[in-house]
């Protein structure tokens, strides 16, 4: 799709290498964020608003204007009875995903100065999906509903399954899964990151768990982050 040229004057390089082409597209503060918030699906423009809670409506509706410009984005309408607008990544737009995986398990060796109420439920399936541990989930076949509260749009629903040593992640709960777990980002980051043991998230209501519950807590076991990056002077 070509850029206005008054577009590219503002916002090219004008480097020939392919790193600096993409930036000329997708480099603008939120752009990859918003690629983020649509890596599982389509969302409403509320929903986009609801994972970037930092974003202004006006900088949020540019920045889906310009992605759609340049083929990243698509935007389309449900039909009825829903009627409602809705973005979603074209097949270009889906290739980000090893660059946003990748950013994250990079800027994730960053000493963190946020909390983890600065994440996203979206965020959160990205990290999860970044930092999976393959050797952990030897011979495990599972299927998991992750339900999300406390996020303004409501509850978020996923569905993770872990096979052949390999996660999947997608958006919205089956009801059948072998194990579901009711949470919050926070309280999910506190016990799968932090070392905050399940049984106590249990004991104060921030996690619940359904069917297997072996299954979940050997879920919990999957993911680890990477030591922080520390810089010598």
């Amino acid at each position: 799709m070509t850029i206005a040229p008054e577009q590219r004057a503002k916002r090219s390089y004008h480097d020939a290498c392919g790193a600096a082409r993409a930036l000329d597209l997708v480099g603008e503060r939120w752009s990859l964020l918003v690629v983020r918030e649509l890596l599982l699906g389509p969302k409403r423009f509320t929903d986009l608003r609801a994972g970037l809670p930092g974003i202004s409506p006006n900088v949020l509706s540019q920045r889906l204007e310009e992605l759609v410009q340049i083929g990243v984005v698509h935007k389309r309408k449900l039909p009825p009875p829903v009627g409602a607008a809705v973005y979603d990544l074209t097949d270009w737009g889906r290739e980000l995903d090893d660059v946003i995986v990748a950013l994250n398990r990079w800027g994730s060796r960053t000493p963190n100065s946020y909390s983890c109420s600065d994440m996203s439920t979206d965020s959160l399936m990205v990290t999860l999906r970044t930092f999976f541990q393959p050797e952990q989930a030897a011979g495990v076949h599972a299927d998991y509903d992750l339900y999300f509260t406390g996020s303004d749009s409501g509850t978020d629903e996923f569905h993770a399954v872990v096979a052949d040593q390999t996660l999947s992640v997608s958006r919205g709960a089956t009801g059948t899964a072998t194990v579901a777990i009711h949470t919050t980002v926070p309280a999910f980051i506190s016990v799968a990151f932090h070392g905050r043991p399940l049984a106590e998230a249990l004991r104060t209501g921030d996690t619940k768990i359904s069917g297997d519950y072996a299954a979940a807590a050997r879920f919990i076991d999957f993911f680890e982050l990477p030591p922080e990056c520390t810089t010598k002077r």
